[in-house]
């Protein structure tokens, strides 16, 4: 089974109010970057094997909003095929608590390791079944991209992305896990991109 964490099997779920889960709570929101658009929930996802960071990023109007966050993690030692269906067990059980518009994943990246990038794949192919299943749309977006979107450049690094996680959606200064930080990350990401994307499928429905 995944390491437990509290009462969410699996998951190590953010504490405090950065990311501790209440049905119909909001943590305090800053205002975002770009010009207001309709309200939009997005589950950013930071895929891996051993750890999934996720992070359930809203957008109301001109603010951001973290509505959850947490890790994911399945021990080694563990055959893959219960791994995977306990991470699809998981997303599973966050797409029905949160009910998103929209999943967005870290692109995958082929670097020196290719065993790990196969890992991520897998851990990506399983969020994607989960969110196919529900007839969410997914979106994926290069680690540059994301560090543009959240900081201005796509050559931050991981303090900065950090930092300004934690301005744009109103969060404490204390350091979130890694995997956590990355996929609120990525939920931000794709909600800077809503407003555009909603504008390009409008126009080419007319």
């Amino acid at each position: 089974m995944a390491r437990r964490s509290g009462s969410s099997a699996g998951r190590e779920v953010v504490g405090g109010r950065r990311g501790e889960r209440h049905d119909g709570d909001l943590v305090a929101g800053h205002p975002a970057p770009r010009a207001e658009c309709g309200p939009v929930n997005v589950l950013g996802i930071d895929p891996g094997l051993a750890h999934t960071g996720y992070g359930v990023v809203a957008r109301r109007g001109a603010r951001f909003l973290a509505l959850d966050g947490g890790v994911v993690a399945t021990p080694g030692g563990v055959a893959l095929e219960r791994r995977l269906a306990t991470l699809y067990a998981e997303i599973e059980e966050l797409l029905e608590r949160h009910a998103p518009d929209a999943v967005a994943l870290e692109d995958l990246y082929f670097g020196a390791n290719t065993r790990s990038a196969f890992a991520v794949g897998q851990a990506r192919g399983v969020v994607l079944l989960a969110a196919g299943r529900r007839n969410i749309p997914c979106s994926s977006y290069t680690p540059q991209q994301v560090k543009q979107a959240v900081c201005g450049s796509g050559r931050a690094d991981k303090a900065q992305v950090a930092r300004m996680v934690c301005t744009l959606l109103g969060l404490s200064d204390e350091p979130l896990p890694d995997h956590a930080t990355d996929a609120l990350a990525v939920g931000v990401c794709h909600a800077n991109h809503a407003p555009l994307s909603a504008a390009l499928a409008g126009a080419r429905s007319r």
